[in-house]
């Protein structure tokens, strides 16, 4: 459920409607939600995907959290390994 404030604000600068901005504030609230382990498994296979290897993934995934808005506890390497492969 959005924040009330928060919906208001959003629909009177982007110009949308209540129902519009809680459906946006919803999916980003929803997007910062992600467990730390789903987003290292999806980042990594989006990497893998464009031919990276695991060593470099490692450290982007590592540099990515570090910079979240919502940030995601510092993680090792390995940390991301095993979240990776369990």
């Amino acid at each position: 459920m959005a924040d009330d404030e928060l919906v208001d604000r959003i629909a009177a600068v982007a110009g949308l409607s209540r129902a519009e901005a809680t459906r946006v504030v919803d999916d980003v609230l929803a997007w910062y939600r992600e467990p730390v382990e789903d987003y290292i498994r999806r980042r990594h296979r989006h990497h893998r995907l464009y031919g990276r290897r695991n060593p470099e993934i490692y450290r982007l995934i590592a540099a990515e959290l570090a910079e979240r808005n919502v940030a995601a506890p510092r993680l090792t390497e390995r940390q991301i390994r095993r979240a990776i492969y369990g």
